[in-house]
């Protein structure tokens, strides 16, 4: 009998590591898809720029959460120890090491799966402050900050929501956030929010009066190749937090999870297409692609409990949002060319609370509570590092290299040089 238990347990190890890692996998995609969006978005003189910061963000995230991130929000470190190597493995192995991961005895799985899959979460909150930031920061300053935000401030506010180092007023008030509505997606705007406010607007941007001068992308096939893509990711993204597959019923949560985080992008998608056919007389197609990334942050807070109808309905008071939300951000001077505080912040915000709608056991304090500790950490670290790293090194280009586009000055190349060169 113990044998046959032993097998099981085996069996079940095997099959919630497999799916922790193609989980992990389909969220180290969405790095593709944030590249494509962003580059697609951008005008052509500064596409390389914001693909190397893309590819960099990402090589800086993975070894900034090894070296020092993990062990700040879990209390795990790989960077010395190496991978977890149970051998020999019995039910107690197997429970033990999980919980050496920081989780419940019931998820079993390899720690360095888990590992992993939170990277790959890192990355994901990094790569919302590349696009907010585009065409006018210096490249340097930005992977500089990207050092602080990866290896410190995001994997402290981590450790005080998923890492069981809850800070009391938080864990008291039961703040719930499934997949990062604000874990990650918030926090990530937070940090462009202080870059933005810092950095300023592009040049030509705003008018004397007011006027809000529209900066068209280069490539919207690239823009749409991009949303799918980051689509096609968040079912590993929501997916994969339910941090395990064995068991007829988290199956059955996972399945559902799947259902949501579709039905909640495509409810976004309608809705955005529709605001902004009402407002600009137009089909707006970066309306209706953020309109969908704006339905899948919304519901990333809680995938699992809603009924698809319900879920869409998040997804698209999500898509309303964030068309209101960029347009107000222009009229305050807020310069995002991708839209990204309004889709990952605002509509983050909503996320959270859209939680109160489904799961019995949400407080509105405990999701205002939760929701106000990562914006005022993440906005004030994120602020205080910006400005450091303004005074050391300078944050924005100069005004020649921001005509002349950031990809020649920053990078020595040319996305597109055959239609820029004779």
């Amino acid at each position: 009998m113990e044998n046959v238990m032993n097998n099981i347990y085996e069996l079940q190890y095997a099959m919630d590591t497999f799916y922790f890692l193609v989980c992990g996998a389909l969220v180290m995609w969405m790095a593709a898809g944030f590249a494509m969006l962003e580059a697609g978005l951008v005008r052509a003189k500064n596409t390389t720029e914001i693909l190397t910061k893309n590819v960099a963000l990402f090589a800086i995230s993975c070894t900034m959460y090894l070296v020092c991130g993990y062990e700040f929000m879990y209390g795990g470190g790989f960077f010395l120890s190496g991978t977890d190597n149970v051998s020999n493995l019995d039910v107690a192995s197997v429970l033990a090491a999980s919980a050496e991961a920081g989780f419940d005895g019931d998820s079993v799985y390899s720690g360095a799966s888990d590992f992993f899959f939170q990277v790959v979460f890192v990355a994901t909150a990094m790569s919302i402050v590349s696009g907010a930031v585009a065409e006018r920061m210096k490249l340097w300053a930005f992977l500089a900050f990207a050092v602080v935000m990866t290896g410190f401030i995001y994997p402290i506010e981590g450790g005080w929501t998923w890492g069981g180092n809850a800070v009391p007023f938080i864990g008291e008030l039961n703040y719930s956030d499934y997949a990062g509505s604000g874990i990650v997606h918030m926090a990530g705007a937070a940090a462009a929010l202080a870059g933005v406010l810092l950095l300023g607007a592009r040049k030509g941007k705003y008018g004397a009066n007011g006027q809000v001068n529209a900066i068209p992308g280069a490539n919207l096939p690239l823009a749409t190749l991009g949303t799918f893509i980051l689509w096609m990711g968040w079912f590993g993204f929501n997916g994969g937090s339910t941090l395990k597959l064995g068991g007829i019923a988290v199956a059955n949560e996972v399945a559902s999870v799947f259902l949501n985080t579709n039905a909640a992008a495509a409810g976004g998608l309608i809705a955005a297409l529709i605001v902004a056919r009402i407002l600009f007389g137009k089909a707006d197609l970066t309306m209706a692609l953020n309109g969908a990334l704006a339905g899948l942050v919304a519901i990333t807070a809680e995938p699992a409990d809603p009924s698809p109808l319900l879920a869409t309905i998040i997804g698209a008071i999500g898509g309303v949002i964030v068309v209101f939300s960029i347009v107000t951000l222009d009229k305050l001077k807020l310069d995002d060319p991708v839209g990204a505080i309004s889709v990952h912040g605002v509509v983050g915000l909503w996320g959270i609370f859209a939680v109160l709608l489904s799961d019995a056991d949400a407080t509105f304090g405990g999701q205002l509570t939760g929701a106000l500790v990562i914006f005022v950490w993440v906005f004030v670290c994120s602020l205080i590092t910006w400005t450091i790293i303004k005074a050391i090194m300078g944050i924005r280009v100069s005004e020649e290299e921001e005509y002349e586009g950031v990809d020649i000055s920053e990078c020595g190349m040319e996305a597109y040089p055959e239609f820029t060169r004779d």
